[in-house]
């Protein structure tokens, strides 16, 4: 199971750059879609962390709190790797309130608290916005049409690296060995290391069908029986024939083409479709036999991301770049379409 091999929808970029050199180079701030009402059994902190995952810091807000960790939730994980802004949720009914300027947690802060009348879900995010500066960049000629390529006809919505583990230490991404560990039969006591297992394995079988997709070049033409995605939400439908209507929905990007994200169930989709997908499925056995047999629902994902508010701007020999992407998608998956990223050893901000 390689992760290095799908294809790209323009050939191979040449310019090349370094990713990740300071944590401050790849900055992250989520938009949460909708504003705290300043009242409420829920107490919603906005944290700016550094070196920090998103599991531990919310395990030790549980501790300062004197709380069960159920009662701290956040809508997304982050990169640890990264400095991030990002929600975390307090469940605290009553008026007590926290001096939350001493949560002593090295590489975190509490930026403000504000009470709010629901909880905070996961998934409950609009998006996130990435401030992002990459090193030393060779061979920069084509840097801006790529750029311009990427802004008009999308990205792939791969699943990045980061759902498979960190390579620089594995190739294959840790996550992604403990999924073929679990395809051969081999139990995962710990749970949040299966949940991982089981979130890699499902991403991968849906990367691969969509750079078959894009080998087959269909990546933005649609074909009968293709299931469309609304967007904005998790609605899609079916659409049998391809007519001018379908085709000006997708130019205005009101939906978009989207691949399976494999469980139990029949796919939704129909015609050649169906045949592309199931035939595309069937390379992979222990794959999908697995995720069927852990329960999990036939779902879609768009296969198109389309970055917005991208703007750019080269600083002597390096390239900063901004972007909001949808929750659930990844700047990587954008990036790698825009140059080849050699990811560095993480050192502290300056």
């Amino acid at each position: 199971m390689q992760i290095d091999n799908w294809f790209y929808l323009h050939p191979k970029p040449a310019t090349c750059g370094i990713f990740k050199q300071q944590a401050d180079d790849f900055v992250v701030q989520e938009i949460l879609g909708y504003d705290p009402q300043g009242e409420g059994e829920h107490i919603y902190l906005w944290v700016r962390k550094e070196g920090l995952n998103t599991a531990y810091l919310a395990e030790q807000i549980a501790k300062f709190a004197q709380l069960p960790l159920r009662a701290v939730t956040y809508a997304g994980r982050k990169d640890k790797h990264s400095v991030s802004e990002q929600w975390f949720g307090v469940h605290k009914p009553g008026k007590a309130e926290y001096d939350w300027s001493a949560l002593n947690v090295p590489g975190a802060k509490v930026v403000k608290a504000i009470r709010h009348n629901k909880k905070l879900r996961t998934g409950a995010l609009k998006g996130n916005k990435f401030t992002i500066l990459l090193r030393n960049i060779t061979s920069p000629d084509g840097l801006a049409g790529r750029i311009e390529q990427v802004c008009k006809n999308g990205a792939p919505n791969y699943y990045g690296p980061q759902r498979f583990g960190d390579s620089r230490y594995d190739p294959k991404g840790s996550n992604l060995v403990l999924a073929e560990k679990m395809i051969n039969g081999e139990a995962i006591r710990n749970r949040n290391k299966r949940s991982m297992a089981i979130s890699a394995l499902r991403s991968w079988l849906f990367n691969e069908i969509l750079s078959e997709r894009i080998q087959a070049g269909h990546f933005a033409t649609p074909i009968s029986g293709d299931v469309m995605s609304l967007a904005g939400n998790a609605s899609y439908f079916v659409s049998e024939a391809i007519d001018d209507d379908i085709r000006k929905r997708l130019t205005e990007r009101d939906i978009t083409l989207s691949a399976p994200l494999w469980g139990k169930g029949e796919l939704p989709s129909t015609g050649a479709t169906l045949a592309f997908e199931t035939r595309v499925a069937a390379k992979h056995p222990k794959v999908t036999e697995t995720l069927i047999s852990l329960g999990l629902e036939q779902e879609r994902r768009p296969i198109v991301l389309y970055p917005e508010n991208l703007s750019w701007s080269r600083e002597q020999d390096h390239l900063r770049i901004a972007f909001d992407l949808p929750a659930g998608t990844f700047a990587t998956s954008v990036l790698r379409e825009i140059l080849n990223v050699e990811t560095a050893e993480i050192g502290p901000s300056e």
